[in-house]
């Protein structure tokens, strides 16, 4: 349900991003959701790996490199879909350091609505669970 919410909030903020006139088009909320869904795949599996090859880098400029890796992230997903179009590499960058921005005011707020389940309570090691243990 959580993963549903959040889906749809950043197809949302895709949309809210392309009405900035930043250089970014969206094609409708079904291009959003589509266009999340890909930027979502290429974090997952394409972005871990760019950031592995490009550490040196990464640590040269604190971190801020990582911003440049999203910006290609949301390029890629541009060249890969039809209903999305990013305009340059520096609306690239810009867009995604908003759509960062969104993204974690969004997962703050799913983790206030959806808060982590506590886990039962364990006895500490060597009290023991049962008075026969004594």
């Amino acid at each position: 349900m959580k993963w549903l919410i959040r889906w749809t909030l950043l197809a949302s903020a895709l949309l809210l991003l392309a009405q900035l006139n930043i250089g970014i088009q969206v094609n409708g909320f079904g291009a959003a959701l589509w266009t999340a869904l890909v930027i979502g795949l290429l974090n997952a599996f394409v972005r871990p790996l760019l950031v592995l090859f490009t550490l040196p880098v990464t640590v040269v400029t604190l971190g801020l490199f990582l911003f440049v890796i999203n910006a290609l992230m949301l390029q890629l997903a541009s060249n890969m879909l039809d209903g999305f179009h990013v305009d340059s590499f520096k609306h690239a960058l810009l867009g995604s350091v908003l759509y960062s921005l969104w993204g974690v005011v969004i997962d703050s707020a799913l983790q206030r609505i959806f808060p982590p389940p506590v886990p039962p309570f364990m006895p500490p090691p060597g009290a023991g669970g049962r008075p026969d243990d004594r």
